[in-house]
């Protein structure tokens, strides 16, 4: 397997984050990185570089407005009296009957779905070679590879097209399965991170050339609470082209692999081109944000059913915050999916 990781994507360091009310320090720390590329070493998997693909499969996927917001938003927040160092939207509008604002203040509030995202000085400048990385992981799968693994940070799959959330703001894993329908004709997007991959829902809901399906802890007691519902389908042409499996709390390894294997079923039956996983290891039992409760030798089972459907795969790094375990569960992963 080769992998490919940006060491430009360090330069994000979000600090604000809220807890029931409460502000700390953001789960999604550049020492992330850190800890995975160790389980890379471990695993013997050495990392390359990205290109620059420019902006042209960013927009594919994002619309030209929120990519100019994310590139011009910290400096623009920056020239207010008296700002922030970071962007942190105070409004959120939801868009019902709103009209798109001229000024900063009111572009946040509808781009920025939470206060989860908040922008910093480098945080478009590491998007963007977060994004880079899942696009040159899928071409060393387009170019015949069984395998490859995109050591993305920022994550991607709350993003939206136009909005960022939940530490999210350019979505690689649907930014990669737009890249695939270049040479495939069918692509399947599998999240296991603990949280639903809501903007990657929100992308595709209306399609049927992109099947999404989430395992996820249940979101009427955990983010993003307004999406990944079972009954949630898709709509017109992609009605049935969605899958959500949503998992009471703590759920543990046995429970978990049930869902995976009838994830892994009904994309046989989709029989994609391309499987695109977004790898999240926030489910975790050591995982701070305490959502499900997966060992470490239930990642390596994990990987290994994956691998075990024999489709071309490209492994797309989501969540998976600071415990002593992280290293030790993306490496178990990885050794399913080699073994």
């Amino acid at each position: 397997m080769r992998a490919v990781f940006s060491p430009d994507q360090k330069l994000h360091d979000p600090q604000f984050f809220l807890v029931q009310g409460k502000p700390q320090s953001s789960a999604e720390q550049p020492e992330r990185t850190e800890r995975l590329l160790a389980a890379l070493d471990r695993a013997g998997i050495a990392n390359e570089a990205p290109v620059d693909y420019g902006l042209a499969p960013l927009a594919a996927i994002h619309s030209v407005e929120y990519l100019e917001f994310l590139a011009s938003a910290h400096q623009r927040w920056q020239e207010l009296p008296n700002p922030s160092e970071e962007v942190i939207a105070n409004i959120h509008p939801q868009r019902y009957h709103a009209s798109y604002p001229k000024g900063i203040i009111g572009q946040a509030g509808w781009h920025m779905a939470d206060t989860a995202c908040p922008i910093g000085r480098h945080t478009w400048d590491a998007a963007r070679h977060s994004a880079n990385t899942a696009l040159a992981a899928t071409d060393i799968v387009l170019g015949g590879a069984q395998s490859a693994y995109a050591l993305c940070r920022p994550p991607g799959h709350h993003a939206y097209t136009d909005m960022a959330g939940g530490f999210c703001f350019l979505n690689n894993a649907a930014v990669a399965a737009q890249h695939c329908l270049r040479d495939a004709k069918r692509v399947a997007i599998l999240d296991v991170d603990v949280h639903h991959g809501n903007g990657t829902q929100g992308i595709f809901y209306q399609r049927a050339d992109v099947y999404t399906l989430s395992l996820h802890a249940d979101p009427n007691h955990f983010y993003p609470f307004h999406w990944g519902h079972e009954h949630e389908r898709g709509i017109g042409p992609g009605e049935g082209y969605n899958r959500n499996y949503a998992l009471a709390r703590n759920t543990g390894d046995a429970p978990y692999m049930e869902a995976l294997d009838a994830a892994l079923q009904s994309i046989a039956v989709y029989a994609p081109d391309v499987l695109i996983v977004a790898l999240g290891l926030d489910a975790s039992e050591h995982d701070p944000l305490q959502g499900l409760s997966i060992t470490t030798p239930g990642f390596e089972q994990m990987g290994g059913r994956i691998a075990a459907a024999g489709m071309p795969t490209v492994y797309v790094q989501e969540g998976g915050y600071l415990s002593d375990a992280l290293t030790d569960n993306l490496e178990a992963f990885l050794r399913g999916v080699n073994q």
